[in-house]
C-alpha cells in the first residue's frame, strides 16, 4: 500500500469523508485522528466522545472518523489523515487484519498509533494498545454462569464480528471456563450475530425455533446482541426461563438489568480505555515519553442488579 501524495490532499479528504471540524489555525497545536469502527453502535459513539473530551482537556484537536463498519472507509480515513500531517492516531480498528496495512503505513510515516479496544498484532511499531482484557471478560461471563447454575446449564453463545479481536478473545475466555466442565455445561449452539441487535434477534429466533427444549442461558459478546436476543425470548414468553448476559454495559443494558430484563452485562470501562489512549499518545507526541507498560489492559467485571453502582455509564440510564 502506498500513501497518497500530499498534493492529492483535498481529493483524499473528500474521498475519505473525514470530518475536518475543529482544526482551524494549527500552528503549534497537536492534531490527532480519532477513528472508531462505526457510529451506528452506541458503544463506539461513547468511545469517540470520550476520546474527543480527553483531547479537548489536553488542548489537542481531533479529526473524527466514522469507519461506517467498512475497512476500506476506515483505511481511507487513516491515509487522508496521514497526508494532512496529523501528529498521531487513536483508533479502534473495524477489522484488525484488514486495517493492518493502513496502520503500518502510519508507522512507516512516523505517525504514532495507539489502538483502543481492538488490538492489531500484525504491525510492528504501534506505540501502545489500551483495552479491556477481553479474555478475562469472557471468563467472567463463564464464571457467572457456573456460580448461578451450579448443577449445569444449556447455553447459546452469540459470538461477535469475525476478525474483531474482542469477539475472538471473549469467545476464548468463555470457552476457557466452560470447556473445563463439558459434562455439566453444554453449549447447544454458537453462532455469530456480528455485534448487531437485529442479527441478535434473528439468530436467536432461528435457534429457538429449531429447539424442542429451550436453553437456560444466552451469553452474548455484546449488549446489542443480548438486547436483540431478549426480544426473541420475550416473543416466545421464555424470559422467565432463559437468562441473558451481555457485554459492554451500555446504558440501555443497565436499564434492562435494573428492570428485570437482562440478567447481567460485562463492564469493560470504554471511557477509561479511551481517555488513557489519548493520554499515552499526547504524552509521547509532546514529551517523547513512551508508555511504561504495553498493552494497558483494564479488568472487566460482570454487572448485575446487585452491583449496578459500579457501572461507568450509570448516570446515563433513563
Amino acid at each position: 500500500m502506498k500513501l497518497v501524495r500530499r498534493s492529492a490532499l483535498a481529493a483524499a479528504v473528500l474521498l475519505a469523508g473525514v470530518s475536518m471540524g475543529g482544526l482551524g489555525a494549527r500552528a503549534q497545536d497537536t492534531t490527532i485522528l480519532a477513528s472508531v469502527p462505526s457510529l451506528t453502535f452506541p458503544f463506539f459513539v461513547h468511545m469517540l466522545k470520550e476520546i474527543k473530551d480527553e483531547a479537548t482537556k489536553l488542548g489537542v484537536a481531533t479529526i473524527d472518523s466514522d469507519g461506517q463498519n467498512s475497512a476500506p472507509k476506515q483505511t481511507a480515513d487513516v491515509e487522508a489523515a496521514i497526508v494532512q500531517g496529523v501528529q498521531g492516531i487513536v483508533i479502534s480498528p473495524s477489522d484488525v487484519n484488514a486495517m493492518a496495512p493502513a496502520l503500518a503505513t502510519a508507522v512507516e510515516n512516523n505517525v504514532p498509533v495507539v489502538t483502543v479496544d481492538r488490538r492489531v498484532d500484525g504491525v510492528e511499531g504501534i506505540l501502545a494498545h489500551v483495552g479491556a482484557d477481553n479474555v478475562k471478560g469472557g471468563e467472567a461471563q463463564g464464571e457467572w454462569l457456573i456460580a448461578n447454575y451450579p448443577d449445569g446449564a444449556k447455553i447459546i453463545n452469540l459470538q461477535g464480528q469475525p476478525g474483531a479481536s474482542p469477539a475472538i478473545d471473549r469467545n476464548k475466555g468463555l470457552h476457557n471456563v466452560l470447556d473445563q466442565h463439558k459434562d455439566k455445561y453444554q453449549i447447544v449452539a454458537e453462532q455469530t450475530a456480528n455485534f448487531a441487535r437485529d442479527q441478535g434477534l434473528s439468530v436467536t429466533e432461528s435457534l429457538l425455533a429449531g429447539m424442542s427444549d429451550p436453553p437456560d442461558v444466552i451469553i452474548a459478546a455484546n449488549d446489542d446482541m443480548a438486547l436483540g436476543a431478549l426480544e426473541a425470548v420475550r416473543a416466545r414468553n421464555l424470559d422467565d426461563q432463559i437468562k441473558i448476559v451481555g457485554f459492554d454495559a451500555l446504558p440501555e443494558a443497565l436499564a434492562s438489568i435494573r428492570d428485570g430484563g437482562l440478567a447481567g452485562t460485562v463492564e469493560q470501562f470504554p471511557g477509561g480505555q479511551s481517555r488513557k489512549a489519548v493520554q499515552i499518545l499526547v504524552d509521547y507526541v509532546q514529551n517523547g515519553k513512551s508508555p511504561e507498560e504495553n498493552p494497558v489492559l483494564l479488568t472487566p467485571i460482570v454487572l448485575t442488579k446487585d452491583n449496578l453502582d459500579k457501572a461507568e455509564r450509570l448516570g446515563e440510564v433513563q
